[in-house]
């Protein structure tokens, strides 16, 4: 058995130890980035259009939160987020489905001398916060891996772990063009990641179109009502793009 079927192995037999009708949010999807290859690579391929640094910095700026909260990055990844955010708040949880991600994670944050993250394997549906209810939750680009039904019971979970008020930080792919000419939208959403990482971008691109579940805008933003969020901020950008910044409601 290859070191891949292995892991395909070793998945199915934890998703056998949750409810059957559970959505397996362990399984890959679209990219796989329980492979250990695309893991690694991740980081050389995402830097070519983004500012690791720059976009924790704004978010940690559009969270206002002071240097005693507590933060849960929920799809961590690689660290993008949790690695620069963690000097600014006194802990990180950083939360992820792949054991390879996390193992960047752990190795970059070893190396940076960040003693304040605890890093933690699961996802919205899965992991199971047992510390204090926190200040905020961060989640980029990974809400769009869940159907919309699981993405409305994920986004719950997150509201049960945080306090009164807290916040939510949202980044991920939500479509706002008109899907009436959705061929059109589709292939400027496959043009523009194209404009960013050539082939590659094009391959991710008509992937995440054909086998992930980004989901409308005016969705989005029903789930997050549903869920118990008030939304105060609410950016969409390119008809591909959206960025949403919440407060837990009272109750």
């Amino acid at each position: 058995m290859d070191i891949e079927s292995y892991r395909h192995y070793a998945n199915s037999l934890e998703a056998a130890r949750q409810p059957a009708w559970r959505y397996n949010e362990m399984k890959p999807c679209g990219l796989n980035y329980n492979n250990i290859i695309l893991a690694w690579m991740y980081d050389s391929c995402h830097r070519l259009f983004r500012d690791f640094k720059r976009e924790a910095e704004q978010i940690v700026a559009l969270l206002a939160l002071s240097s005693d909260a507590t933060v849960i990055d929920m799809g961590c990844g690689t660290g993008a987020f949790a690695l620069h955010a963690a000097p600014h708040f006194r802990k990180v949880h950083a939360v992820d489905v792949s054991k390879a991600m996390l193992r960047r994670a752990r190795k970059k944050a070893r190396k940076a001398r960040l003693g304040n993250i605890e890093f933690h394997r699961g996802g919205f549906l899965t992991y199971e916060h047992r510390g204090e209810p926190v200040d905020a939750i961060n989640s980029v680009a990974v809400l769009h891996h869940l159907p919309d039904f699981w993405k409305l019971v994920g986004l719950r979970r997150m509201a049960s772990m945080l306090k009164p008020h807290g916040k939510l930080h949202l980044f991920d792919v939500v479509f706002s063009f008109d899907v009436a000419r959705y061929e059109s939208g589709c292939k400027r959403f496959v043009k523009a990641m194209s404009a960013h990482l050539g082939s590659t971008g094009q391959i991710e691109s008509e992937t995440h179109l054909r086998d992930e579940y980004s989901t409308c805008d005016w969705i989005m933003e029903g789930l997050l009502d549903k869920a118990g969020f008030n939304v105060e901020l609410a950016d969409h950008k390119d008809d591909f793009l959206a960025t949403y910044v919440c407060t837990k409601k009272d109750g």
